[in-house]
């Protein structure tokens, strides 16, 4: 079984083809690796493990997976593109596999030259990519104009696809019985990652092929921390426990953001920051509509968290697009002239961290961008939000 959908796929790589015709470009190398998986899962629903990686892809539409040969295997019955190359760049260091065939750059350059000139290479994912990596590219396509396509790349992933919303629909709707599950294991005396272990069961019996971050438990002062993992702490009665999970659907994330009291009951002053931090998340949803900047999204839910005196605990803006990765580009803060668009997926996440009393606290949902506003991708789990606002 596979995680890709082999239409999507073409489509995607005719939208690349397009990138390197409008750039004059005769191909492009996209960098992944485990850590950052996005744009090779992109065109391939796949990624390797332990090694780094590379799709190419030629303006003919020809294309090929550049990894090592421990993934080799594993691509050639899982990725989109199974046409693969080893080289020693994408390598573990210092690995032996005396039965692979291992080529560098140059070796690639001189088969790509047999099929078209390659006189204008573009990359994707310069940000990310070692610099050994780097290096043996233009090593090895020397002479040739190297341009960055990073940006106009990961544009393709802004607007999503009737079946990308629904692969993160489901994967939201995952998180709901992953919240559920881990409701129950809070309770004084419970290790924050007992409460984990029951989240991350639940979506690995259902199929999430993965997590886009380690599971959030983190308890009392833990909840500074901003995404805090579980650890082997014990949840003390008084105390708030900051929960979140990210199980993905065919690639694709899903997320929910609560804060929760150990003992099961708020105090007054519990309950009065997690309303305060609802009615900003509700404001944040309103927001939502096709044409609105960030600036414009931010600026409505800031005046009320500013209100509430809460300005001086905020370290994360109101909103962010979520699709492949938990949080990716659009980023709509107070500084973002990013437009929302028809099938954008956004996280309205509303939070603060350093509280003297409080110290953390999250709430996040998500929603797909109609043109009839914000629809929440889980309805239950917001309507379980709301519901703490009278």
């Amino acid at each position: 079984m596979s995680y890709y959908n082999k239409q999507e796929s073409q489509n995607r790589i005719k939208k690349v083809v397009e990138i390197l015709n409008r750039h004059n470009a005769d191909i492009v190398v996209i960098y992944f690796d485990e850590l950052n998986v996005a744009n090779g899962w992109y065109l391939t629903g796949w990624v390797g493990q332990f090694e780094k990686g590379a799709v190419l892809v030629g303006k003919d539409g020809t294309t090929m997976l550049l990894g090592g040969p421990e993934s080799e295997p594993f691509a050639k019955q899982s990725s989109a593109i199974s046409d693969t190359r080893c080289f020693k760049a994408f390598m573990v260091p210092d690995e032996e596999y005396p039965n692979a065939t291992i080529i560098g750059f140059p070796e690639l350059f001189a088969e790509l030259n047999k099929k078209f000139p390659v006189k204008k290479v573009g990359l994707v994912g310069m940000g990310e990519m070692p610099y050994s990596v780097h290096q043996d590219i233009l090593a090895g396509f020397a002479g040739c104009e190297v341009e960055d396509l990073t940006d106009e790349y990961l544009k393709l992933r802004y607007i999503k696809s009737d079946w990308e919303v629904e692969q993160a629909r489901a994967a939201t709707q995952l998180c709901y019985k992953a919240y559920k599950a881990m409701m129950e294991k809070v309770k004084p005396g419970v290790k924050e990652y007992e409460v984990a272990a029951a989240g991350e069961a639940v979506c690995r019996a259902a199929g999430a092929n993965g997590f886009a971050y380690q599971t959030i438990v983190g308890s009392g002062e833990r909840s500074d921390a901003v995404v805090p993992t579980a650890t082997n702490k014990e949840m003390k009665s008084g105390e708030m426990v900051m929960l979140g999970i990210a199980p993905r659907i065919n690639g694709y994330a899903g997320t929910f953001g609560h804060t929760v009291p150990v003992s099961g009951t708020y105090t007054p002053e519990q309950k009065k920051c997690l309303t305060d931090m609802i009615e900003v998340m509700q404001v944040t949803k309103s927001m939502l509509k096709i044409g609105n900047s960030g600036r414009q999204i931010d600026a409505a839910g800031r005046k009320l968290y500013d209100k509430g005196g809460y300005l001086k605990y905020l370290v994360c803006p109101f909103a962010h697009t979520m699709g492949l990765m938990e949080a990716e580009a659009p980023f709509f803060g107070p500084n973002s002239d990013d437009v929302l668009q028809k099938n954008m997926i956004v996280n309205v996440d509303v939070s603060f961290f350093g509280h003297p009393t409080l110290h953390g606290l999250r709430v996040e949902t998500c929603y797909v961008i109609t043109e009839n506003g914000a629809e929440p991708l889980c309805p239950e789990f917001e309507q379980e939000l709301f519901g703490y606002v009278k």
